[in-house]
């Protein structure tokens, strides 16, 4: 069983997931530069989603974007042995940042604190994306970071 926790803010519906979408994924072993690697992979996404589906967003939503991608592939470096995997899906409407690692401890999340000297990448995330979902799969834990795209 896979045990998960979710967050979506009130007043936001859980839609069904559009059988097509533009896909990239691509595994980073934690050596120097998987963060700037990363990022630049969902640049390169985030263009061929613009180009091939047409998707609109704005400079907030593509650097929000960007953003949730640094923190959740630093969170897997930080906190995972071995391997993870930084998946990218999206549509015209919406696009989906998710990380595998092998870790099967589940985020915490804090409440906001601007004192905390850490612990800040998942209230970021959280504040970033229409939906968070963190669970537990067999390889260790999948957290997948939802955004809607503005029509």
């Amino acid at each position: 069983m896979n045990e998960q926790v979710t967050s979506r803010p009130a007043g936001r519906p859980c839609g069904d997931r559009l059988t097509e979408v533009l896909h990239s994924a691509e595994v980073f072993d934690g050596e120097p530069g998987c963060i700037a690697q990363a990022r630049a992979l969902t640049d390169r996404f985030l263009v061929r989603l613009a180009a091939e589906w047409l998707a609109v967003f704005g400079e907030r939503t593509r650097s929000d974007l960007m953003l949730a991608v640094s923190e959740l592939v630093t969170n897997a470096d930080r906190y995972s042995q071995g391997p993870y995997l930084l998946e990218l899906e999206g549509t015209a409407e919406r696009v989906s940042v998710t990380v595998y690692d092998s870790s099967t401890a589940l985020p915490l999340f804090y409440s906001p604190d601007p004192t905390r000297p850490g612990g800040h990448g998942m209230e970021i995330v959280v504040a970033l994306c229409d939906r968070l979902t963190a669970e537990r799969v067999p390889v260790g834990k999948r957290i997948r970071a939802e955004f809607e795209l503005s029509s």
